[in-house]
């Protein structure tokens, strides 16, 4: 149940986003924005979908739910969108009345949007910004989440067996998260030599024979965690090990510099300092290095030109890589240093230090 705490702190940050963009109403169509605006709620249909089936309308002092009534009556009962204030607006499936329904609503008043609409100011990064310092309750979800997440994907990849398909552990994957209704919104896999060639190697009928990855982006609740695990059939190479130690020594010393009021770029360049500190100064190039996460599988990658200031309780995924190798779990920014909401559980730890931070992340698996 989203408690009444939520809700109203996010009413006041898209108020005071108003009042500061001098703004009469906002319009959220993005489904990202529609399960933050609701404390979790889903307007989607098809999983991948950018934009939902319904929209969200806030004005200085009411906020309205817009749909077909295809959606309305789950709206009403499974999104208790009522419950939480907003006034429902019908209109039929066949009739395209979204428009006339706003202009009636913000009566010419000025509009803003999180996507390209008649007559209304498109602000969509601007209002991503709202979602990125997370409530106490979106951090729980979040910690739920990830726990369950890390326990899927370590289980799958543990009992990965020599000559399976990269499909046929990603599907099972698939199934164990839609034990729980969570929604693995990007899956990625790579077999032996497939994971040095491709940096986003999307999961293929190959068959494994000495070395998996798999990766995914899983969503509950709007919100999503990213992580990656490995397994070695056999004896881990020398130079893989050390490969693989030094990207995650690259990852925690990025985990350990993400601190709320620093430029996320400062993060970046510790990275890319670290790569040199390896010996692999040239591999960060190769890939991007990850960024801010929550709503969507990033906010934005970090760049050495990204204008953000890293917020309090923000979440984040460094994805460091190394030609063969990857190191990525999700964190929240937090005062007191970054809080593991993807770790390894089952797996086998690799214990590491930076910055004074102690770091346990996953090994690679050896059977």
């Amino acid at each position: 149940m989203t408690s009444l705490n939520e809700i109203k702190e996010k009413e006041r940050r898209v108020r005071d986003f108003l009042q500061t963009k001098g703004l009469k109403a906002l319009l959220l169509k993005r489904q990202a924005n529609f399960s933050w605006m609701t404390g979790g709620g889903l307007n989607l249909v098809g999983i991948t979908t950018e934009f939902g089936a319904t929209s969200l309308l806030i004005t200085e002092d009411l906020k309205y739910v817009i749909s077909s009534n295809i959606e309305a009556p789950r709206m009403i009962e499974e999104e208790a969108l009522e419950k939480q204030g907003f006034i429902l607006k019908v209109f039929p499936w066949n009739e395209d009345q979204e428009s006339a329904i706003i202009k009636e609503l913000t009566r010419e008043g000025s509009l803003g949007s999180d996507a390209p609409f008649p007559n209304a100011r498109v602000l969509a990064e601007d209002v991503a910004k709202l979602r990125y310092s997370l409530t106490p309750e979106e951090q729980e979800r979040y910690r739920w989440l990830g726990e369950k997440v890390s326990l899927g994907l370590e289980k799958t990849v543990m009992e990965t067996k020599k000559g399976e398909k990269e499909s046929e552990a990603v599907g099972r994957l698939c199934n164990e998260l839609w034990k729980d209704r969570i929604d693995p919104i990007t899956l990625m896999s790579a077999a032996d030599d497939r994971i040095s060639k491709f940096r986003h190697p999307i999961p293929t009928e190959r068959k494994i024979e000495k070395y998996l990855m798999v990766s995914v982006n899983a969503r509950k609740w709007g919100l999503i965690v990213s992580l990656t695990r490995f397994v070695y059939f056999g004896s881990l190479p020398k130079e893989l090990k050390g490969k693989y130690e030094a990207n995650v020594f690259i990852d925690c010393t990025m985990m350990a510099h993400t601190q709320p009021g620093i430029p996320a770029r400062e993060v970046l360049q510790k990275g890319i300092d670290a790569y040199k500190e390896k010996g692999y100064p040239e591999e960060w190039k190769l890939h991007h290095q990850g960024g801010s996460i929550g709503y969507t599988g990033r906010d934005y990658r970090v760049h050495l030109k990204t204008p953000d200031i890293i917020q309090e309780n923000q979440g984040f995924t460094w994805n460091p890589s190394i030609t063969g190798t990857k190191s990525e779990d999700t964190i929240l920014a937090t005062s007191k240093g970054p809080e593991m909401i993807t770790w390894p559980i089952l797996y086998p730890t690799l214990s590491m230090e930076v910055g004074g931070i102690s770091f346990a992340r996953p090994n690679i698996l050896e059977k």
